[in-house]
């Protein structure tokens, strides 16, 4: 089975990084976040990626490409143009990387992928964020309903305090959030069959996010799978930060493999 890995957005909301490269390429310790979300797909099996790159996308081509240099000891022979690498610390991978467009939405991206996902389900996830969802799990659930896409659903917890307010302004209570005040969202983890092709009908322009998963919805054709563990996105520099924390502590959840 392939995992296939949104990765072409232009990562605004951590403008600190993402003006010089990627937001998947953003480094989580001394790896990408991209890195660390395949590292943790390859320990469930999963060793074939296709990852759906846009912005600065020559970044991730690049970071590939010299995969053996940047993760190997290296003797450059200056005087005769020639370099040694010492030990090849290579990955049990397969890694194809589209150019999908700068401007191409999340469902549009995923259209253009659809040659290298013929007649198979296949995962689909973010390339920003990591969690410890039980892949096996998810697609044993997957297998068993039938039907064509399965999300992985997380409880996001309310940030702020709660409050009342009446149209004239006037606040009529206020207190702070609790457990209770959680909303349910979509987590990524996915796993689509390939009939998901047939609901991206508005080509680059279409937000898998929109008429897509409504339309599955309406259809009887989504389901969610429950993960109440670890889970994070890292959408600005205070929640790279807490991963960073995590990842120096030797205590990052997502993290099932040795080094």
């Amino acid at each position: 089975m392939k995992a296939v890995l949104l990765a072409g957005g232009l990562g605004t909301r951590i403008s600190e990084e993402s003006h010089l490269k990627p937001k998947p390429m953003i480094e989580i310790g001394s790896q990408p976040i991209l890195w660390h979300i395949m590292k943790y797909y390859s320990t469930f099996g999963i060793h074939e990626f296709v990852i759906l790159a846009g912005y600065k996308q020559n970044k991730i081509k690049e970071y590939f490409a010299n995969y053996f240099v940047y993760n190997s000891d290296v003797t450059f022979d200056m005087k005769n143009n020639n370099m040694e690498v010492h030990q090849r610390n290579a990955e049990d991978w397969k890694v194809t990387v589209l150019d999908t467009g700068l401007n191409t939405m999340t469902g549009g991206r995923i259209l253009r992928a659809k040659e290298h996902l013929v007649d198979e389900p296949f995962m689909l996830t973010y390339g920003d964020g990591v969690a410890d969802v039980d892949i096996d799990a998810l697609l044993k659930f997957h297998q068993n309903h039938g039907k064509t896409a399965t999300i992985t659903t997380v409880s996001l917890a309310q940030q702020k305090g709660v409050l009342q307010k009446e149209e004239s302004g006037l606040i009529t209570s206020f207190r702070e959030k609790s457990e209770d005040d959680s909303a349910i969202i979509n987590g990524g983890f996915m796993v689509l069959n390939p009939n998901i092709f047939d609901y991206i009908t508005e080509g680059d322009a279409t937000i898998f996010e929109q008429k897509p998963m409504l339309k599955l919805a309406g259809d009887g054709e989504l389901m969610g799978f429950e993960h109440d563990g670890f889970w994070q996105c890292m959408d600005t520099q205070r929640e790279k930060e807490k991963l960073e924390s995590l990842w120096a502590s030797g205590k990052a959840p997502w993290m099932r493999w040795t080094e």
